[in-house]
């Protein structure tokens, strides 16, 4: 198969869907890769070592498209890729749909075969593309709030982890999955008080087990919500339905009763955000105050790392995508995983969850390739 991969042209965004040693293997398996010059260089790969790793380089996006039979990208397309796209195309990338409209529209026109990798499951019920980033994510979520706190930044001037004599801030992050697990240990790690909300038992105790009491856990009701978001200097918000919308759990009505100068991360953005006030944002411009909390919504934070992300991001990709590249749109069949991915295809919507949230009618993820 003829696989390309793209510069990112999201503000901001320097990740690669392919790294050399990915492209290497794809290589080795006896498919071509096409690689738009440049692609690599805002982490850290010249297209010298694409050529080492036997890709070919092409002059701009115009050819990858062309050239390709299978997109990978990082960030979903925008519109003057969708409008790239053909029918003969699978694209496999990161795409949210269920805040995004226009670009549904655009994926559904083009007749592609759009996989995202937010809705590849695993056999423990995981989402193991949405993994790495979402450690990278929760992670920078934490030295995010830590600089938004300082007074020069439009916060309280408050410092994360306090010194003798004086308190750490209050973190409070909304979810104890991937996200909200990696942001609580950095947290921590820096010396914050930390309380985590989850509605998972089982996951409370991994928590309580695995931090022995130096991160407190809440089981999350509105009540519950509301009475944390008070006392915290730091919300991150960390919850996830995969391929849906994510609940607005932070209302506008209860920013004028938090902390003026406390701070907001929302992680779950790319899905619509989890606070009712959140908006996307860049890491040019990445934060904007609402009654006086500010709100730092950048909608791919993995971006700032991109030579971490781009490598633990095709670590993850690299056996479905290959399994793509050697199968096609068969692998689906055999691979139940890899076929919940599927968003869409011949210009129907293929996840349920996805198709819900647009308010739009769906066809069976499991039959529609056939």
């Amino acid at each position: 198969m003829r696989v390309g991969v793209p510069s990112e042209i999201k503000p901001g965004e320097h990740r690669v869907g392919l790294t050399p040693t990915a492209v290497r293997e794809y290589v080795g398996h006896g498919h071509s890769v096409l690689v738009q010059s440049g692609a690599g260089l805002g982490a850290g790969y010249s297209d010298d070592t694409y050529l080492k790793a036997g890709a070919t380089i092409a002059a701009d996006a115009v050819a990858v498209f062309a050239g390709a039979d299978m997109i990978i990208k990082v960030k979903e397309p925008q519109k003057v890729e969708w409008e790239k796209l053909e029918p003969r195309h699978i694209l496999f990338t990161y795409l949210h749909l269920a805040p995004d409209p226009a670009q549904t529209e655009g994926l559904l026109n083009s007749g592609c075969a759009a996989i995202a990798y937010e809705t590849v499951t695993d056999a423990k019920g995981g989402l193991p593309l949405l993994a790495p980033m979402s450690e990278v994510a929760g992670r920078i979520a934490v030295f995010s709030a830590a600089e938004t706190l300082l007074k020069h930044n439009g916060g309280m001037g408050l410092l994360l982890c306090g010194v003798p004599g004086v308190p750490p801030a209050r973190v409070v992050v909304l979810g104890g999955g991937v996200v909200g697990s990696n942001a609580a240990r950095m947290a921590a790690g820096l010396g914050a008080e930390v309380v985590v909300l989850e509605r998972s038992i089982p996951r409370m105790r991994e928590l309580d087990d695995l931090y022995q009491g130096r991160i407190l856990t809440r089981y999350s009701t509105f009540a519950a919500v509301e009475e944390e978001i008070l006392k915290a200097d730091v919300i991150i918000g960390a919850v996830l339905t995969a391929g849906a919308a994510a609940p607005k759990l932070v209302r506008r009505e209860h920013l004028k009763q938090m902390k003026q100068g406390s701070v907001l991360v929302d992680v779950s953005i790319d899905q619509g955000g989890c606070f009712e006030t959140s908006k996307p944002t860049t890491h040019a411009d990445p934060t904007y105050t609402v009654d006086g909390v500010v709100h730092y919504c950048v909608a791919n934070m993995p971006g700032a790392a991109p030579r971490t992300s781009s490598e633990a991001l095709g670590n993850a990709t690299l056996p479905f995508g290959l399994a793509l590249a050697d199968h096609g749109l068969n692998a689906l069949k055999t691979n139940v995983h890899l076929a919940r991915g599927l968003n869409v295809l011949k210009g129907e919507l293929t996840h349920p969850a996805v198709a819900e949230a647009l308010g739009k009618p769906s066809v069976d993820p499991y039959g529609a390739w056939k």
